[in-house]
């Protein structure tokens, strides 16, 4: 994927470019787009068989009184350990057990837009779109910015699949809709925010109210379980293999259990700063993108001015550093509890 153009769909100026992010132009600035399928395959490639157990619910955590953990699943099954980290993702269970059942941000909440996403086959996308907006060899994920909606289209595979993604603002006119995870849209409702789109161009989007702690005593969260996002910026799955970074590197240096524990609590002070700036960022980005900025709308030069900026803290994180800090953190807090 050569990079990432963000084009104006509606008002004043619409089918023009807003921005980009060139690969060519700016290098490493940007970062490669890969279908989250593929990813997941080449991650799992080298694990072994027998440590992996899918299709496993978690339902209830003990603690004992020597401090291990005996977590209770679904089937019936149960299994002890020392130290759990939940990755179990946007309804993490691990994560209502951290902050309780009751906690206003233990669940995740309908951020106001619906999604509907598709993969189309390369030839047909580009039957459909024209080889200007669907050319492998010159591959490029487009984020169509409209009134209220907003379209993403990137290729995917090797050039044979591309993938649309659909959003538009929902007005929950019918509140017992505000919290659900997804609700039927008819064909109807989709056509009609795009009526005014390029002739060309012609399931709810949730994240999680900020919590207050990763972290409760052996037990942690990562990823969305911690810190689900809506996927304007396109980085929830490049913040859960930051946390991974730091967090493996962290517990890499426990030589006990107490290490073990601080090393949890450094994670949840370098970490959820970081990844919530960015929850909150996507849902800041999403309202640009659909059209409804404030200080932006449909205009053209202020888009150009607002837009591509709001990536710069993702993409310029040096991650060495940030383990580094880390890293010297946890040694600090190691150094204050022996002199205690």
């Amino acid at each position: 994927m050569r990079g990432v153009r963000f084009m104006l769909a509606q008002g004043e100026g619409g089918g023009n470019m807003i921005d980009e992010a060139d690969v060519v132009a700016q290098g490493q600035r940007i970062t490669s787009i890969v279908h989250r399928a593929a990813f997941l395959r080449e991650l799992l490639a080298d694990m072994p068989q027998e440590r992996m157990h899918a299709s496993e619910k978690l339902e209830d955590i003990d603690r004992d009184s020597d401090g291990s953990l005996m977590l209770h699943f679904a089937d019936g099954t149960t299994h002890e350990c020392d130290i759990l980290i939940g990755a179990d993702g946007i309804h993490s269970t691990v994560r209502k057990l951290i902050l309780g059942e009751t906690h206003p941000a233990a669940s995740p909440r309908n951020t106001g837009w619906w999604c509907i996403m598709a993969l189309k086959p390369y030839t047909e996308a580009q039957a459909s779109l024209g080889e200007d907006l669907v050319d492998i060899k010159d591959a490029r994920e487009y984020i169509w910015v409209g009134d209220g909606t907003s379209i993403l289209q990137n290729v995917l595979h090797g050039g044979q699949l591309v993938q649309f993604i659909i959003i538009s603002h929902d007005s929950f006119e019918d509140a017992d809709l505000s919290d659900h995870w997804r609700r039927t849209v008819s064909a109807e409702e989709i056509r009609t925010p795009y009526r005014t789109w390029p002739s060309h161009l012609n399931k709810a989007l949730i994240d999680h109210p900020a919590a207050s702690t990763y972290i409760n005593g052996p037990v942690c969260i990562v990823g969305d379980a911690a810190h689900a996002t809506t996927n304007w910026q396109a980085s929830g799955g490049s913040m859960s293999v930051e946390d991974s970074f730091i967090l493996s590197t962290l517990l890499g240096r426990a030589e006990s259990l107490a290490q073990a524990g601080t090393a949890l609590k450094v994670y949840d002070r370098v970490r959820r700063p970081r990844t919530q700036r960015m929850v909150e960022s996507s849902r800041g980005t999403g309202t640009i993108v659909t059209g409804n900025g404030e200080d932006t709308r449909l205009d053209l030069e202020k888009l150009r001015e607002k837009l591509l900026p709001r990536w710069d803290f993702i993409i310029n994180l040096d991650i060495e550093k940030h383990r580094d800090e880390a890293v010297e953190m946890m040694d600090m807090e190691l150094e204050e509890s022996t002199e205690i």
